[in-house]
């Protein structure tokens, strides 16, 4: 039997105008303290993002969903949080924020791999 580990995974959601509370799915982030392993995926729906704010910045909106991947890989991708572990990098992704990009809540599962769960995740809840 394949050894399987705890891990915890969120959503990351546009929210194009903060007024009307619409969102959408772009991306996930999934860590596994056992391995310490955590990493996300990002996928933005242009469409989407524009049918429900016209005017919306979309590079704007790319540039941190990228930043939101630079930030797990650590290195100089992750600015400030470079020299934090895979699990502080985690909870800083995850705490609330009040922008067009954010955080949904936290889940758990098992996995015998993360990588492959990050991938299975952008493809089930985001593409």
């Amino acid at each position: 039997m394949t050894k399987r580990d705890v891990f915890e995974y969120a959503l990351v959601r546009v929210v194009p105008r903060m007024e009307r509370g619409e969102c959408f799915n772009a991306g996930v982030i999934v860590y596994c303290r056992a391995r310490s392993y955590v990493a996300a995926r990002t996928h933005l729906d242009e469409g989407k993002l524009l049918a429900l704010d016209p005017k919306a910045d979309v590079p704007g909106v790319r540039a941190a969903l990228r930043a939101v991947e630079g930030v797990c890989s650590g290195g100089e991708r992750a600015g400030q949080a470079a020299g934090d572990d895979a699990g502080r990098r985690f909870r800083w992704l995850i705490a609330p924020r009040s922008t067009v990009v954010q955080p949904g809540p936290v889940h758990t599962g098992l996995t015998a791999d993360p990588e492959a769960e990050v991938e299975r995740l952008l493809d089930l809840l985001v593409r």
